[in-house]
């Protein structure tokens, strides 16, 4: 049987983060009204996730919706106890004025009740409380990874997990990788330097236009490999290995290369990076370096020293392909277990 329609209804809370329960509650709402205000509140002393974000994720779930509107309100408590009477009393005229029009419907989760604010402060509406399956955002903040199934697709980017592989040539950077995204039933960002760096057949006949393909297509294919990855994702190599090459080959005109190299760090985050070492056998593929085959140990050295003076901490690998796989394992697995709230 379907529910009483409302003229103009408002279902709020400050999404932080947006969670199912809040995508199915609205969606609900929606369809029980000519007209509904999301209200999404921001406390403006709390620590909670930037209103820019949580405004887009708001925003991403009723964009299909026509009749469904935002309204942003703000408030000075320090604490969700500290909201006085006198707050939530001003905070409903604003909702009012927004709204133009009379509002005849407050729709809630079943979290909240008749004490709530969004009880209170509309005593001339119809409270409506609709179910939320027991889904709670402080849960997810202190946990996200294992709460993964709450999450919007379009929120998970945000408390996806980043792995990133590096190491000098032929210590099985791109296989182990492979592995371990299969391993977790992900997806994985390839070395994309692979196949551009080969536009002359060559390596040493690149142009600088080569290294920036590789530093902004590598960015790009991050951003929307994101928005796939379960949980977590897996990079082979990034920007600072492209910019120890830069160093290594020596070619002149990289200068605006080598900025955008140092930029492109200074965006990047990484949760984990696992640093191979140089203790396999080197593997000759027809394109890799007898210049650093001959002294693997320093020009690792080198690439180590190159994250660490950007400031990322990394975790050495070592031992055969199987220990370096198992530990590579524990790893991640210390890392998904780990929560964090965000």
């Amino acid at each position: 049987m379907s529910g009483k329609r409302y003229n103009c209804g408002i279902y709020g809370g400050s999404f932080n983060p947006l969670h199912m329960g809040h995508v199915r509650c609205i969606l609900t709402a929606a369809n029980r009204c000519r007209r509904l205000i999301v209200v999404l509140s921001r406390g403006v002393n709390r620590e909670e996730i930037d209103i820019r974000q949580r405004y887009r994720w708001v925003y991403e779930a009723v964009r299909h919706l026509p009749h469904v509107r935002l309204f942003v309100l703000e408030d000075e408590a320090g604490s969700k106890e500290a909201y006085s009477q006198e707050m939530w009393s001003a905070d409903a005229e604003a909702v009012r004025a927004f709204a133009g029009e009379p509002i005849d419907a407050v729709f809630c989760g079943s979290d909240y009740g008749a004490d709530s604010f969004w009880a209170k402060g509309y005593p001339e509406a119809e409270l409506v409380i609709l179910p939320r399956d027991g889904i709670s955002s402080t849960r997810i903040r202190r946990d996200p990874i294992a709460c993964w199934d709450m999450l919007p697709h379009f929120v998970r980017p945000y408390y996806a997990k980043r792995v990133l592989i590096v190491g000098g040539e032929s210590t099985g950077k791109s296989t182990l990788t492979i592995s371990l995204a299969r391993h977790y039933n992900t997806c994985w960002l390839e070395e994309v330097g692979r196949d551009l760096s080969e536009r002359s057949g060559t390596d040493r006949w690149m142009i600088p236009g080569d290294f920036t393909d590789i530093l902004l297509q590598h960015k790009e294919r991050e951003i929307a490999l994101l928005e796939r990855a379960n949980r977590v994702l897996f990079e082979d190599t990034d920007c600072l290995t492209t910019l120890f090459y830069l160093h290594f080959l020596g070619e002149g005109g990289q200068d605006a290369n080598l900025r955008l190299a140092d930029a492109i760090a200074a965006l990047n985050r990484y949760d984990l990076i696992l640093f191979l070492q140089p203790d396999v056998d080197f593997v000759q593929d027809g394109d890799r370096s007898e210049i650093i085959a001959a002294d693997r140990e320093k020009y690792s050295q080198q690439i180590r020293a190159l994250y660490e003076r950007h400031g990322f901490s990394l975790v050495p690998i070592s031992g055969d392909y199987e220990s370096r796989f198992r530990q590579s394992v524990e790893r991640v697995d210390a890392l998904l277990k780990g929560g964090n709230e965000q």
